[in-house]
């Protein structure tokens, strides 16, 4: 008899293996890069990331004006989170209260759990200063926070500043999530207002009662011959209680030479297109009754 070679299958040599108490090695493919490698075939290394992450770190720091900066490092010096808290209060305390003729819807903060008021003017050496109000503490603390970090900037340096900065201050684990919110649209507020004030002639004083706003916006766009403002927030203070205060609601008749050659819908939209700023959700107008004539109509 002639004896054939034993042929062993690659399944049977597998449990042979592991019937011995080995495990079978697999060996796979390396899919991993260096950094090295990583940059060298046009994926970006983390080193690079790193270096892009700094720079940008060391470019806001430079932009950043020089009180907020010093009010970061005081804070970030503190490892107690409730003696950052109390240190809030304290700073409430210290803020100069803020005219109760300011406190007026152009001036209030929206999306704040608190009210809150803010108001900006430009200064004689070109910078801003700024005061605040608010019916809660806490969030006036906040505010002041705001007032001693941005008063004395630019307009500029307030409008690029990047609100991440508020992370580096160490107070978002002592304060809800409502109350960063508030934080964030306090200082997009100023932001808003520094960025009015730096467009000087260009734009309009925040400040103004939104009446006024109107008044200047249409006078510069339309030259008009005659032009009446009628406020009507308060008749609709029942279902709107904001509109209390006034700058919610108003009826403008404006004549103007402007208007020769356009039918109504095209003179109501040019005059929305000067007040878009002023709309909601930018500004507090919430609704508009127009009455657009030339002197000929």
């Amino acid at each position: 008899m002639v004896s054939l070679p034993s042929v062993t299958s690659r399944a049977t040599r597998r449990r042979a293996v592991r019937g011995a108490g080995e495990r079978p090695i697999r060996t796979r493919p390396s899919t991993s890069l260096s950094c090295q490698g990583l940059a060298r075939s046009g994926r970006p290394g983390r080193r690079g990331a790193l270096l892009r992450l700094r720079t940008q770190a060391a470019q806001a720091s430079t932009s950043m004006p020089a009180p907020l900066k010093g009010l970061i490092a005081a804070f970030s010096a503190v490892p107690d989170p409730m003696l950052r808290y109390k240190q809030l209060l304290h700073f409430a305390e210290k803020l100069e209260p803020l005219s109760a003729e300011h406190h007026t819807p152009e001036n209030k903060v929206e999306g704040c759990v608190s009210q809150v008021w803010v108001r900006g003017t430009l200064q004689g050496d070109g910078t801003v200063a700024f005061e605040a109000e608010s019916d809660s503490q806490l969030t006036k603390g906040l505010a002041a926070l705001l007032v001693r970090g941005l008063s004395g900037a630019t307009p500029d340096a307030i409008t690029a500043l990047d609100p991440s900065f508020f992370e580096d201050l160490g107070l978002q684990q002592s304060l809800t999530p409502s109350r960063n919110n508030g934080f964030l649209n306090m200082l997009l507020k100023m932001q808003k207002i520094a960025q009015g004030l730096g467009e000087g002639g260009e734009g309009v004083d925040p400040n103004l009662p939104m009446s006024q706003k109107i008044e200047q916006l249409l006078r510069k766009e339309f030259e008009p011959s005659s032009l009446e403002i009628h406020d009507d927030s308060a008749s609709h203070a029942g279902h709107r209680p904001e509109s209390a205060g006034g700058g919610t609601h108003f009826r403008v008749e404006i004549v103007s030479e402007s208007f020769e050659g356009m039918n109504t819908i095209k003179r109501h939209k040019a005059v929305y297109a000067v007040l878009a700023e002023q709309m909601e959700p930018a500004g507090t107008i919430h609704a508009l009754s127009l009455s657009t004539k030339t002197p000929s109509d």
